[in-house]
């Protein structure tokens, strides 16, 4: 019998990214906390920027930005926010957005695997992303299931089931 395998990646929906900015802009625009302050959200590439005239302000569209991810299933472990920082009479907050695995975090996914997961059951590093497989389906869904009960400060997704 063939062996079963599963990726495991790290990607992020842009369009619901985008879904997101847009529910906070329309927000921010109609709700009266937030009439003349000048607030804004734009995003371009990896980089969302929120600008507002007060430091609260700003951190106040971070949180709404926030309920909006969450509202459209886009883990906040993907997304970083920086500190709000004082440019002219406006402060910013400058967020990235993360994709893919980094080697570091490759390894340490696959050292919990070999450490904590059934026996045959291999993880080959592959760029941005982490093959999978072994003999038994249930031996994978258990490293599934071993992987989300693990507090990793990245999003993980789990494609290519076969």
């Amino acid at each position: 019998m063939a062996d079963s395998s599963f990726d495991i990646v790290s990607k992020v929906e842009m369009q619901e990214v985008d879904n997101a900015i847009n529910q906070t802009s329309r927000e921010i625009a109609t709700r009266y906390d937030f009439k003349n302050v000048g607030a804004t959200i734009d995003r371009s590439g990896e980089k969302i920027e929120m600008k507002a005239d007060g430091e609260e302000r700003v951190k106040a569209i971070l949180d709404v930005l926030q309920s909006k991810l969450i509202a459209r299933k886009v883990s906040l472990k993907a997304v970083e926010a920086g500190e709000p920082q004082l440019s002219g009479k406006e402060y910013k907050i400058f967020a990235t957005i993360k994709e893919g695995i980094s080697q570091e975090n490759a390894k340490k996914i696959s050292k919990i695997i070999r450490d904590e997961g059934p026996k045959g059951v291999k993880a080959q590093i592959q760029g941005e992303e982490l093959r999978v497989s072994s003999k038994s389906r249930d031996d994978l869904q258990t490293v599934q299931t071993l992987l989300k009960g693990k507090d990793l400060d990245f999003a993980l997704q789990f494609v290519n089931y076969r």
